[in-house]
């Protein structure tokens, strides 16, 4: 408590907060801190869950340096402030003392939010919390998307996401597991069912490398190697991953931390070109992780299985005032390996995307406007699956705004009926 009060005090609460422009869910920094400061961590709770329902993941997994800490004023002078950790700290208080989430009556309009993940969870709650009925619809048998299966317990404790997914649901959403959108249920029967609809599946396919051997036994697309869960035998083997954003140091460190004799990164540009944040970065350097960078994998090499992979340095070039990355000739050189993961992005999947009848952005997501509405009226999406910031904040992000613009739909809706 001492620590968290000394974090605290550090808090200077600038006129023009620019920490609270750097939130991706503009959350009341400045005033949540201010009742951390005079003790009042219920209110400080109260002021959080107004624009939040995840405040001890997001405190604890969110890119603070990239976002509220990284626009604190005192970051000039190299000394933010650590918000991530009063977040969860106030996050945490909320599920010990099991402060509950506000909510107002029920009306009588029903929503389905097709996805169990941040931006789908985020929308319930939101629409739960002034006053309509919710039922989420998730392809597992359990909730939490990626909160769940993309991201190490080491970073995410899943009791945390376990009892930050039962306080959401204890709002009295209705949940029905085991559903998958274009095969267990359509659209079409959703939109006859409920008044409105929020599409929140992710975006979770892993490209593909397009490279020879891509499809011998041990390669394996990042998204997909954390969605099943996949378990390798670790053991006195090495592993080597493709790819430079937080995915990729996420399997990086759980291989390591699992017993992987050695652990190598291979990264197609710099390091200042990482997307990945810099304290996971730095974490995985701190586990052994070895970082190969200016070097693109061009070959998996093996009969049936993966022996190895042949990659070739890369160098910028200027052409017409852009800077290009080029292969260099004449550099290839071959890695022995056990086992290849590819973390380089991810895709909607199409066969579900295509069974929608919406239409699509070139790259091949749910098209919306600026409210999150689809082609189709009382259809609306958010995050990954459409193309939002691809971070947990921003699908909550998308999720909250998404509630916004269902709850202004489903009113004017409703006026029309009595005109």
């Amino acid at each position: 408590m001492q620590k968290i009060k000394e974090i605290a005090s550090r808090c200077e609460a600038c006129i023009k907060p620019g920490c609270i422009v750097g939130c991706p869910l503009d959350n009341d920094i400045k005033g949540f801190i201010k009742c951390i400061k005079e003790d009042d961590y219920k209110e400080a709770y109260n002021i959080l869950s107004k624009t939040t329902v995840l405040e001890s993941v997001c405190g604890r997994i969110c890119p603070h340096e990239k976002q509220c800490q990284g626009a604190c004023q005192r970051e000039i002078k190299k000394q933010p402030v650590k918000i991530g950790k009063l977040e969860a700290f106030i996050g945490d208080l909320a599920i010990k003392n099991n402060w509950k989430i506000r909510s107002k009556k029920e009306a009588t309009n029903h929503v389905a939010v097709i996805g169990g993940g941040p931006a789908g969870l985020t929308c319930a709650a939101f629409l739960k919390k002034n006053g309509i009925n919710v039922t989420i619809y998730e392809k597992h048998d359990y909730l939490g998307g990626l909160l769940y299966h993309g991201i190490p317990s080491f970073r995410l404790p899943r009791e945390i996401t376990q009892n930050t997914v039962s306080r959401i649901i204890d709002l009295g959403i209705d949940v029905k597991y085991n559903e998958i959108l274009g095969k267990t249920i359509s659209l079409e029967y959703l939109e006859r069912k409920y008044d409105a609809i929020f599409i929140g599946i992710g975006a979770n396919m892993s490209n593909k490398m397009k490279i020879p051997g891509e499809k011998l036994k041990g390669v394996y697309g990042g998204n997909e190697f954390l969605e099943k869960k996949i378990e390798l035998d670790y053991k006195d083997k090495t592993v080597l991953i493709i790819g430079g954003g937080n995915v990729s140091m996420d399997i990086a460190r759980t291989a390591k931390r699992s017993g992987a004799k050695k652990v190598i990164l291979v990264f197609r540009k710099e390091e200042k070109d990482l997307t990945a944040d810099i304290d996971e970065v730095n974490a995985a350097k701190k586990d052994g992780v070895k970082f190969i960078f200016k070097n693109n994998i061009v070959k998996v090499l093996g009969r049936k299985k993966v022996t190895g992979v042949e990659l070739i340095k890369t160098r910028y070039k200027k052409v017409n005032d852009k800077i290009l990355l080029e292969n260099i000739k004449g550099t290839r050189h071959k890695i022995e390996c056990d086992y290849v993961i590819s973390a380089i992005g991810s895709h909607a999947n199409r066969k579900t995307m295509s069974s929608l009848n919406l239409e699509l952005n070139k790259n091949g997501r749910i098209k919306i406007d600026k409210k999150g509405q689809t082609s189709k009226r009382k259809v609306f999406a958010g995050g990954d699956v459409s193309g939002n910031i691809g971070t947990v904040a921003w699908a909550a992000r998308a999720g909250r705004n998404a509630a916004s613009s269902i709850i202004e739909y489903l009113k004017k809706k409703e006026g029309k009926k009595h005109v």
